[in-house]
């Protein structure tokens, strides 16, 4: 198969998350935090506090934010 091309039925990546979006804002330091915690974060792609990202709202970037809910602000749009 050629780049370009997929197969029937198959959407691509950036047009399955472009659906329900969740806007996330790291409130607080990373320092101090346990490491899954810290992993979850960066996970979500946020790098210092008052940064701000926009992820699709999945299962999987669910469970990320649930693990550092008490240092995050969710916003749905």
């Amino acid at each position: 198969m050629s780049a370009g091309k997929q197969t029937p039925g198959k959407q691509a990546p950036e047009k399955q998350a472009m659906g329900k979006q969740i806007k996330v804002t790291l409130l607080k330091s990373l320092a101090g935090q346990l490491r899954h915690i810290s992993a979850s974060v960066r996970g979500l792609g946020l790098r210092r506090r008052h940064h701000a990202v926009m992820v699709a709202d999945t299962a999987e970037n669910r469970g990320m934010i649930n693990a550092a809910c008490h240092m995050l602000k969710v916003e749905r749009n």
